[in-house]
């Protein structure tokens, strides 16, 4: 089992910048693909970022492209997403979502472990 814990999330205005950070602990090597989705309220929960284990392969949601970037730091057992420019639709419940396939994925259903979620508002 991996347990995923996130941080980072806050109110913040409109143009300001978040890093999220997820740090993971367990059967951390089983984890290859990671990932960050958000849920705003009555939306169904999307795909925000994706990296495979090496970062050699990223993902961007088209609504943050440009603006949020997913990094990785394995020795740490710790994933972030910095967050730039944030938009009031940027408000959600970010999730870190944790995958066992080796290839990059950005469907929902391919993530077996999900943290709790930490709540990002931004004001306009």
């Amino acid at each position: 089992q991996v347990q995923l814990v996130e941080s980072g999330g806050g109110l913040v205005q409109a143009g300001d910048s978040l890093r999220l950070s997820c740090t993971a602990s367990g059967r951390t090597s089983s984890t290859y693909v990671m990932g960050w989705f958000r849920q705003a309220p009555g939306k169904e929960r999307e795909i925000v970022a994706a990296l495979n284990r090496i970062s050699s392969y990223r993902y961007y949601s088209d609504s943050v492209k440009g603006r949020c970037t997913i990094s990785r730091d394995n020795t740490k057992n710790t994933v972030y997403l910095q967050m730039n420019s944030l938009k009031p639709e940027d408000t959600a419940v970010y999730y870190c979502a944790g995958s066992t396939l080796v290839q990059l994925t950005t469907t929902r259903k391919d993530y077996d472990y999900w943290g709790q979620g930490t709540q990002v508002t931004v004001s306009s």
